[in-house]
Parts: C-alpha cells; sequence; structure tokens
C-alpha cells in the first residue's frame, strides 16, 4: 500500500496547536533546569546528547527542572521558513503542479513548500513570486533586480528593470512580531488569518478579483497567426469558467506574450485555447496555466505559505527581586515545554505566570548572610536516627537567606546515568528536609563541611499566613514561593502534565547582567 501524510495535515496541526496554547482552558509552560549537565556526560556542553524520547527520561527532565514560565497567547505563532530578497537571486515562481516529475525551477525542489517561491523584503514585507521570467528562451527563470516594495492589492511588477518578475503581496511584519518571532531561519505568520480585519482586503481580494493570474509559454510554436498582432478575449478552456487573456504575436509569427485579462473562476486545471481567435500554425505552441491555491492567492496564507512550523517565544527575566524563579549564578542545558501540568499538591491545572520547580528553605543562624554554597554541593539534615534528607545547592541568597536545592534519584541509590549504585551513601529512600525534627534542630551541612550554626527558621511563616516576602533595612525582597515553618515546595506538581518538547543545549550560567530570549521551533 503506497501513502502519505500530506503537508497539509501537519499544517491543521500546527494551527490546532497554537489555537491549543492560546485556548484559556490550558496552561503551555517553557521549562528550564539541569543545572549539573556534566555529572550526565563530561562533553555535554561540546556536545549536548539527543534527548530520549520514554517515561524515564520525562521524569528526568522533572527531576532536574528549576523554573517554568508561562505562554501567553501571543506567544506563538506559525512561521515558515525565511527567504529573504536579494538583488540577482533567481526564484522560484508559485506553481501548482509541483513535484518530483516536475521539479520547481530553478531551485529542483520536488515540492512547493520546500522551493523559494515566496521572499521577505527588507521593510519585513512578504511577497509571492507568480512569474520569475521564465520563457522557452530562459527555461530556468531570471535573475530579480526590482525589490518588491507596494502593498497593492493586485499582482505587478516591483520595478522599472525588466526582470520580468511578477509579485502579489500578502502581508507586512510587524515590529512587535519580529521581536518575538523572527528568527534565523524562520518569519512569522500573522495570526487568526481568517478572522482579522488588518488582512480583511487581501482575503476579500482573492475571492472577487479573478482565479487565474499567470500563464506561461513553454513552447512559442511557430507560424501563427498575423505578425505583430494582439489577440484579445482568448478564452482559458477547462473546469472552470470566465477566463480570458490577450495574447501577442511577435514578428516571427510566434507567441510574444500572454497576460491574463480576466481570471475567471472554478478552475483546477485550464489551456489557452486559441480556436477560432489565432489562425494555427505548422507548430502548435504550449502553455501551462497556472492554478491559484483554493479560493485564491491571500485568501490563506497557512496554506499557501506551508505553515507547519510553530515558534514559541519566551523571555527569562533576572530580576531576582521580584522574580527569583529563575536563579543566577548557576547553570541551565536542558529546555521544555509542559501541557497542563498542575498546581503543587493539587489536580487543577497550573495557571501561575512563573512557577518554581524545586523546593527551597529559609535559613537563620551565624554566618547565614556570609555562608556560600558550591553550585552543585550537597546539603544533608539529619531527620531521625538513620535518616538522612539530602539535596544539591542550585542558589544561595545571602541577603533572604533562601536556599533552592534539588533532589532526584542519584542520591537514593542511583547514579546519573541511571545503573543502580548498590550502596548509596544515605540510603535507599529519598527523604524530604523538615522543620519537625529531634533535637538539635535543623542541622544543615554542606558536604565536607560543618554549617551547623545554620538551621532551617521554623517560626518564617504559618500555613494560615505563609511567608512570601522577607523585609531587610526597610526594603522587601520576593521569595517567589510560600514558606511554611521555613520550608517552600514546589509551585508545581512533579510529573504532572505532558513534556511534550525536551531540547538539550550547552550550558548556559545565568547572570544578573543578561536576559535570555528563548525562541522554540516545533515542526510537524
Amino acid at each position: 500500500m503506497a501513502a502519505i501524510i500530506t503537508d497539509q495535515l501537519r499544517i491543521v496541526n500546527a494551527k490546532k496547536f497554537v489555537d491549543n496554547v492560546r485556548d484559556q482552558n490550558n496552561s503551555f509552560y517553557v521549562f528550564v533546569g539541569l543545572p549539573n549537565a556534566t555529572d550526565y556526560n563530561p562533553t555535554w556542553d561540546e556536545n549536548p546528547p539527543f534527548p530520549i524520547d520514554n517515561f524515564y527520561e520525562e521524569n528526568s527532565c522533572w527531576d532536574s527542572m528549576i523554573a517554568l514560565k508561562k505562554i501567553s497567547s501571543d506567544d506563538v505563532r506559525q512561521v515558515v521558513r525565511k527567504v529573504r530578497w536579494q538583488s540577482g537571486i533567481t526564484y522560484d515562481m508559485y506553481r501548482h503542479d509541483i513535484s518530483v516529475n516536475s521539479r520547481a525551477v530553478p531551485s529542483g525542489s520536488a515540492s512547493l513548500y520546500s522551493s523559494n517561491y515566496y521572499v521577505m523584503n527588507s521593510d519585513y514585507r512578504v511577497y509571492i513570486c507568480l512569474y520569475n521570467g521564465i520563457s522557452p528562451e530562459y527555461p530556468n527563470g531570471s535573475p530579480s533586480l526590482d525589490e518588491p516594495t507596494f502593498v497593492d492589492l493586485e499582482p505587478r511588477e516591483a520595478g522599472t528593470s525588466g526582470d520580468g518578475y511578477i509579485w502579489k503581496y500578502l502581508y507586512t511584519i510587524s515590529p512587535r512580531e519580529i521581536a518575538k518571532f523572527d528568527s534565523t531561519s524562520f518569519m512569522p505568520v500573522p495570526i487568526d488569518w481568517e478572522t482579522n480585519q488588518n488582512y480583511a482586503s487581501i482575503r476579500q481580494n482573492a475571492l472577487t478579483s479573478g482565479q487565474i493570474k499567470i500563464v506561461t509559454i513553454t513552447n512559442r510554436g511557430v507560424g501563427l497567426g498575423t505578425a505583430g498582432q494582439v489577440y484579445t478575449r482568448v478564452p482559458i478552456r477547462g473546469d472552470g469558467s470566465g477566463a480570458e487573456a490577450t495574447v501577442t504575436v511577435d514578428n516571427e509569427s510566434k507567441i510574444g506574450s500572454v497576460t491574463v485579462s480576466k481570471g475567471g473562476s472554478g478552475y483546477t486545471f485550464g489551456t489557452l485555447d486559441l480556436t477560432g481567435k489565432i489562425p494555427p500554425g505548422t507548430t502548435q505552441p504550449v502553455f501551462n496555466v497556472i492554478i491559484p491555491p483554493q479560493n485564491g492567492h491571500g485568501y490563506d496564507v497557512y496554506r499557501e505559505l506551508g505553515a507547519s512550523n510553530i515558534l514559541l517565544y519566551t523571555r527569562l527575566d533576572n530580576d531576582t527581586e521580584d522574580y527569583p524563579d529563575f536563579i543566577i549564578g548557576n547553570q541551565i542545558a536542558k529546555i521544555g515545554i509542559i501541557e497542563n501540568p498542575q498546581a503543587f499538591d493539587s489536580n487543577s491545572v497550573l495557571t501561575l505566570p512563573r512557577a518554581s520547580a524545586i523546593p527551597a528553605l529559609k535559613l537563620t543562624g551565624t554566618g547565614s548572610d556570609t555562608i556560600t554554597f558550591p553550585q552543585d554541593s550537597f546539603i544533608t539534615q539529619t531527620i531521625s536516627v538513620g535518616q538522612t534528607a539530602v539535596g544539591r545547592v542550585i542558589s544561595y541568597n545571602q541577603s533572604t537567606g533562601v536556599l533552592k536545592f534539588w533532589q532526584d534519584k542519584s542520591m537514593a541509590g542511583f547514579n546519573t546515568n541511571g545503573s543502580q549504585n548498590p550502596n548509596p551513601k544515605y540510603g535507599f529512600n529519598l527523604n524530604k528536609f523538615t522543620s519537625n525534627v529531634p533535637d538539635p534542630l535543623t542541622q544543615l551541612y554542606i558536604s565536607g563541611q560543618n554549617s551547623s550554626a545554620l538551621q532551617i527558621d521554623v517560626g518564617f511563616g504559618k500555613t494560615s499566613n505563609p511567608g512570601i516576602t522577607t523585609v531587610i533595612n526597610n526594603r522587601i525582597y520576593q521569595l517567589g514561593q510560600s514558606f511554611i515553618n521555613g520550608i517552600a515546595q514546589p509551585e508545581v506538581k512533579k510529573y504532572s502534565g505532558k513534556i511534550v518538547y525536551v531540547d538539550n543545549r550547552p550550558s548556559i550560567t545565568r547572570s544578573t547582567t543578561q536576559k535570555e530570549d528563548i525562541k522554540i521551533i516545533l515542526q510537524f
């Protein structure tokens, strides 16, 4: 059985994904994590490994997750390959019949969407190339010399060079969309094209201006009609009606040019019928009537441009005073997307604009404002006889006394590569830190360094009044999490929702002097 999944299904799926992200009943988040990438692979930063698609890896993503940021309805767009207009380049032209047996010219592409039949100009205006100068004398088309800049509804030439190109204006990418969705290889398509009133005139023009726009000449014929004569109202026959062309016979009694004068409607195939209009010659000419997309050029830019890719945008802030969920000083090496994670200790979908995926401790005691915790170092707490809670440091804020850490299976009987450790230092149970332990109260230890003077601030935050800020020298610091008896749980329920995208990247060390714009491309 010979079968394919068509490009149209990919476009439909991309559109549905955008609609799902924008649906107010859903919550999609970008997450960052993995502060200790080189523990998993010493060469991670030089050659990040490909993510593995199984449930074990999904759980591992949660184990190393640090923080999440919600994707707003204005942070997602369908995108297409970026093709910039450049003088001297010969572009493909739109054709409805490009295939492996009838390739695009001059690129040789075997499909419309892989050919270079549209461009973005220097002002971020997007055009379809309806004609690229192809002719019997120039079977590969001609170089484009005039940059299209017009915003007329009807197709036309772009300048006076005589390069022969016919362009159709589609839309302009706004400055806001440029900032978010323009990338090295992709450019955005407008949101809600079908209903967006900014493009109503373009959609209406597609429906009413006539369907057929271009007829190319494959063979000019010989001995036709009267030399130098212009023939009008030459019909275009096929399964549609109403289309006509003006045909010029040159001084050698060959077809010199064909210009569509009426576009007609309802065509899925057609040919120029010279019968009764132009006397036949010794060799009959051959034409190719180009059939536009359904409902005309500009009616549905998603189908016309092949918008089967998605770009999701987010920015990671470095405002540690107001938004401390995204830590600084440590590294991140994994980025991903989660659909509908749940709030911590709840079955409700998470809706916070930002969320911490890690627990935290509020420390107090002598030296809490001067001690440093090495990144990725171990902290421990004896919670009962023979039972120890262990974690690894992500960050510590000397001003607020907040220590953020993570716990994973490598602290309870497994190695980072997933193999079992038969002799784990702290046993096989992954114990949680607690504010309710026997004396001496809540001692914490850093690997190789005793910090017994530091304790969990059990008086900070109550169930009825969680600690979310702290005041130091009359200055309010946001902590980003809710502390009860000195301990903050993650704001998201671990292992909830669906991780739909994972990207392993070289480690990035976050600092207060930088912000990261993250642009994720999903290809359907």
